[in-house]
């Protein structure tokens, strides 16, 4: 049973990373359909991504979870 592996995510802090990063999208794809984002607020939700996909591939990096399904 010692090394027995499962595809269920184990790692809450990722699946929490990976769902930041997912709201980020949405919310940003959601805002868009709305209305027209100024240049401004478009640099600001790329920014935002970034910065979420960046946390999620250090996270993966230090911790070693996942295999980069949203980025």
């Amino acid at each position: 049973m010692a090394g027995l592996r499962t595809s269920i995510p184990t790692c809450a802090e990722h699946e929490r990373l990976e769902f930041e990063l997912l709201e980020v999208r949405t919310r940003g794809r959601y805002l868009g359909r709305l209305r027209s984002l100024t240049p401004r607020e478009s640099t600001e939700w790329d920014r935002r991504e970034q910065a979420a996909q960046a946390q999620l591939a250090v996270h993966e990096l230090e911790h070693g979870c996942g295999h980069g399904k949203l980025t």
